[in-house]
């Protein structure tokens, strides 16, 4: 018996780090999961490793900001699975540069990942979450269902270089506490949780050469200054894909039943 079994779950980003992690635990605890990922290779080899352990998945590859793509992955989780109880707004990216030299579209960018896409899932989700939830109650029963966004300590506590990924990040929490305040009376929790410096392909050296967005934009944090951030960490390291992952995984578990409009800090200290 899983904690999550019969729920179904709408994940974005999660062909890779922190996102597949997630959704390899939901999976594992029981949950009908739809994969989503900006390329489809990486989606479908997670959708295969969930059904070779014996768990249920789809894949719904594509780019989040889209304004078919909500629409797309709820249908995704309805069609396949009939039923959506936890909504994971994942996907994202980094566009850093100094804010005096930072283009209208490397800011616009990060508005439209980070945060209208989240809303308009949010909002492509209502009538199977909110709605659904109303009839449910109406009957007599009570179903909780979940919301996690994911943010940055970048949008609680600024970062240098990183003006238009911490604005939306930050914008992310109030939204957040928005849709708490709005959907509660429908037992659904929307909280988030904030990351520090976890290791992933945005947080790798910068030297390797990685790119998005077919090589328009270059990640990664070059070397020196990335040994430098991590030693500022109380705890002393990065933290892992995995260990990230877990904080996702207590706020659409029963465990944060009574937690909502939390920004939950998973930072190894960073933002105290």
């Amino acid at each position: 018996m899983g904690m999550l079994d019969g729920k179904v779950a709408v994940i974005t980003g999660s062909g890779r780090g922190i996102g597949r992690a997630a959704v390899l635990m939901m999976a594992a605890e029981g949950a009908a999961v739809v994969v989503n990922d900006l390329d489809e290779a990486p989606a479908l080899g997670v959708v295969e490793e969930i059904k070779k352990a014996g768990g249920r998945a789809v894949a719904c590859a594509g780019s989040v900001t889209d304004p078919a793509m909500p629409d797309r992955l709820v249908r995704a989780a309805i069609d396949n699975f009939g039923a959506l109880h936890i909504l994971v707004n994942n996907a994202g990216y980094t566009w850093d540069g100094m804010l005096h030299k930072m283009t209208d579209e490397q800011w616009q960018a990060m508005l439209d990942v980070h945060v209208t896409a989240a809303f308009r899932l949010i909002r492509a989700a209502a009538p199977y979450m909110r709605d659904a939830a109303k009839a449910e109650m109406e009957a007599g029963q009570r179903v909780t269902r979940k919301i996690v966004n994911v943010m940055s300590i970048a949008g609680t506590m600024g970062n240098a270089g990183q003006a238009n990924y911490s604005a939306a990040k930050a914008a992310l929490g109030g939204l957040t506490k928005t849709v708490a305040r709005e959907w509660g009376r429908f037992n659904i929790n929307c909280n988030a949780v904030a990351f520090g410096f976890i290791e992933t392909r945005l947080t790798d050296e910068k030297e390797k050469g990685e790119t998005l967005m077919d090589g328009k934009v270059a990640i990664g944090i070059p070397r020196v200054q990335r040994e430098a951030f991590i030693k500022t960490i109380p705890l002393g390291r990065a933290g892992t894909p995995e260990e990230a992952a877990r904080g996702i995984l207590f706020l659409v578990s029963p465990w944060s039943d009574y937690v909502t409009g939390h920004i939950l800090h998973v930072d190894g200290g960073l933002d105290m």
